[in-house]
Formats: structure tokens, C-alpha cells, sequence
């Protein structure tokens, strides 16, 4: 195995984090291991790293209880790695990483919910466009488990920032925040039209990183008919590499929409939303013509 340099200073937890994650290759394994990679050739061909890295690396996650070494196949015996509650602890360090390279290595340092169409941002998630949602599961406001992927034709699946009930819970300057407005008219948008999505086979969930108990009142003020799923712990944040920005010490995810077909593949996405009730229309037309649209 590669030497390792161990950092000295027992009482600084950062020091011994990074002797634990401090090897870029770990962090892009966990990254990787979100996106529901969990074989050892998917993540070398994903990574484009040698198996002799790629070997040492997962040991390193292993004995460290980041990652656990499961049993797939008998014969011959394989397995597969995949993120411990250690591990998936460290989701809310990849998406702040990744908060930190689209505002400050991709962007111009300035707090946003939005983007830019010709975005280096934009790309990234418009590359989700034929890739697959991992099978995964979300706290819903009942206090049940919901997938924000639904046995039906199609899934309008739109992330949003925060939306309250009341006012004053909105974190301070929300208004000034470009993209950031505008939650409470895109959720009742599409409850207005759920009849017309319903009948062209789609379901429509909503997503935000607040608690569930936060979205039961939003929902409840606002006669919500469809599921709001939490990703308070990043989960499908992480999985999709969805944007994020930072606000009143929550992560939050930049508006978007993906319409999700029946088999979890991801046909069409809507990023950045600069119009929230054609993109509505946007999605339900996608969905009536059953092929990816313009967006």
C-alpha cells in the first residue's frame, strides 16, 4: 500500500478526519458509492483509476467502517462496497465541497438558487439526461418512507429550495437571494394541475432538504395532494450531484425538475427554472408526449 502520512494532532478533529479522507481518490470513491456504484469494476471505470489504487483505497474505507465489504456473487466470491452510516455521514462534506467548487471554481462567489443556461452547473445536471435514479428511499411528511421515483409511466420530480407556511420562517434575506423565491407558486402550480398530470400517467413529487415536519405544514396550509419528500440528509443530493446552495446553515437544492420514467431513468431535465409556471407546462407536456421536450 502507498505510504500515508499521518497527521500528529490527536485533539484536532479535522487532522484526524483527513487522515481518514484526506486522499482525494476516498472522497471520489464516497461520491461514487452515493451514486449507487457499488462494484469494484464499476467504480474503476467510473474513476478511471488502477485497480491497484482503487484496491488499497476501499481497504483503507473498509477498516475505517466508511464503507462495508458485502457478498454479492458465490462463485467466484464477489462484493460489493457500499456507504456505512459512517460513510453516509459524510454526505453533507461532499455537497458542501461541491456548494464550494460551483460558487467559487465554477462561479463568481455570489449566493444563488439559479444558475446560468450556458453554466458549466447547467451541464452537469443536464448531463443526468439518460442516466438512472438509485433506488433510494425518503422521509415523507406522514412519517413513512417514500421513493422519489413512482411505479407509473412517468415522475415529475421538482427540487426546490424551502417553501413555509408562514412567513417569518423563511431564513433572513430569502427575497434577495436570485432564484430562491417563487416555492409556494411552483408547489401550487403543479396541485392545480395534478389532475392533468395524473391523467397523462405521470406522479408528481416534490423535494427539498427541509424537515418533514416543516413540509407537513407547508403541504397542510396549502392543500398539497402529492407526496413532499425530505432529503434533509442529502441523500438524492448527493446521488444526483443535484446544486446546492447554502442558506441559515442548511444546505438547500437549486430549483430544477426531472421527469423520471417508469424503469428510474431520468428523460428530461428543466435547469436552470427561470419561469416556474412554463416550466409546469414544460414538464406536463413532456409527459403527454412521452419523449423528452425542450428545456
Amino acid at each position: 500500500m502507498a505510504q500515508r502520512t499521518h497527521l500528529g494532532d490527536a485533539d484536532c478533529s479535522i487532522a484526524q478526519a483527513l487522515d481518514v479522507v484526506g486522499d482525494w481518490w476516498t472522497l471520489l470513491i464516497v461520491r461514487d458509492a452515493a451514486r449507487g456504484l457499488h462494484r469494484f469494476d464499476e467504480l474503476q471505470r467510473e474513476l478511471g483509476v488502477s485497480r491497484k489504487v482503487l484496491a488499497e483505497r476501499l481497504k483503507l474505507l473498509v477498516e475505517a467502517g466508511v464503507l462495508s465489504r458485502e457478498p454479492y456473487q458465490d462463485r467466484p466470491v464477489r462484493h460489493e462496497y457500499r456507504l456505512t452510516p459512517r460513510g453516509r455521514a459524510l454526505l453533507p462534506v461532499l455537497v458542501a465541497l461541491q456548494d464550494w467548487g460551483d460558487t467559487w471554481v465554477l462561479g463568481d462567489g455570489e449566493m444563488t438558487a439559479t444558475t446560468d443556461e450556458a453554466s458549466r452547473e447547467a451541464e452537469r445536471v443536464h448531463a443526468l439526461r439518460g442516466t438512472r435514479v438509485p433506488e433510494l428511499l425518503l422521509p415523507d411528511r406522514f412519517g413513512g418512507l417514500g421513493d422519489p421515483a413512482a411505479d407509473t409511466p412517468f415522475t415529475v420530480l421538482y427540487c426546490f429550495p424551502g417553501a413555509y407556511a408562514r412567513a417569518e420562517s423563511y431564513p433572513p434575506g430569502w427575497g434577495g437571494i436570485p432564484g430562491a423565491r417563487g416555492c409556494t407558486l411552483e408547489s401550487c402550480t403543479y396541485r392545480d394541475q395534478l389532475a392533468e398530470f395524473t391523467a397523462a400517467g405521470a406522479t408528481v413529487h416534490g423535494v427539498s432538504t427541509q424537515r418533514p415536519d416543516e413540509q407537513r405544514e407547508f403541504a397542510e396550509h396549502e392543500r398539497l395532494r402529492f407526496p413532499l419528500l425530505s432529503d434533509a440528509d442529502l441523500t438524492l443530493t448527493a446521488a444526483l450531484r443535484l446544486p446546492t446552495f447554502r442558506a441559515a446553515g442548511v444546505s438547500r437544492i437549486k430549483r430544477l425538475t426531472l421527469v423520471i420514467d417508469r424503469e428510474r431513468t431520468v428523460r428530461e431535465v428543466f435547469y436552470p427554472v427561470l419561469d416556474i409556471e412554463a416550466s409546469v407546462r414544460a414538464a406536463l407536456d413532456c409527459v403527454r408526449s412521452g419523449s423528452p421536450g425542450e428545456g
